[in-house]
């Protein structure tokens, strides 16, 4: 399991510790949840448990099956790249710039459907949920690592970790049958 990011620059003058957050390009610790690549930036124990913040680099092909949480808001932010998200059903084509919130009970997922490596930042509030994925976590020394190809060990440690963190995870659907 990775641990929480440490700051790597001492506060501005005048501004107590406690309120100062740092971390440096390239560091804070880095996991691979089925094929996506997360930088965590800060965690709940650092904002006292308002909210959470990390990167996530999902390559072609890469996004979570549709889910949905009971406990926090979630925000993503594109950087570079497209993600489909489906929300409730519907689905958005967001584009660097591109922000997209959720509020708790919101069925949905990403997927990147481009040839291009996607990047955006992610937001939740309440933190936690940062937990769920520094648990499952494979962990990575670079966002620039490949992750490791998807384990049947894997997809089980993520489902039995699921319900602990508040998430309903929905399997894929799988297409009509053509007789």
């Amino acid at each position: 399991m990775a641990s929480a990011p440490k700051p790597s620059d001492p506060p501005p003058a005048g501004l107590p510790p406690e309120l100062f957050q740092s971390v440096r390009a390239g560091s804070g610790p880095m996991v691979a949840v089925v094929g996506d690549a997360y930088r965590f930036l800060v965690v709940g124990s650092q904002t006292a448990g308002r909210y959470a913040l990390w990167e996530a680099v999902v390559p072609p092909g890469g996004g979570p099956p549709l889910h949905m949480h009971s406990r926090e808001s979630e925000g993503f932010y594109v950087l570079s790249g497209e993600l489909a998200v489906t929300v409730d059903g519907r689905r958005i084509v967001a584009t660097a710039g591109c922000y997209v919130h959720l509020e708790p009970g919101t069925k949905h997922g990403f997927k990147n459907e481009s040839q291009q490596t996607a990047r955006m930042l992610i937001l939740v509030t309440p933190a936690g949920l940062e937990n769920y994925f520094l648990e499952v976590g494979v962990p990575l020394s670079s966002l620039d690592e490949p992750p490791p190809p998807v384990s049947p060990d894997e997809i089980a440690r993520l489902l039995a970790a699921a319900p602990r963190y508040g998430l309903t995870v929905f399997p894929p659907e799988k297409p009509d049958r053509v007789h």
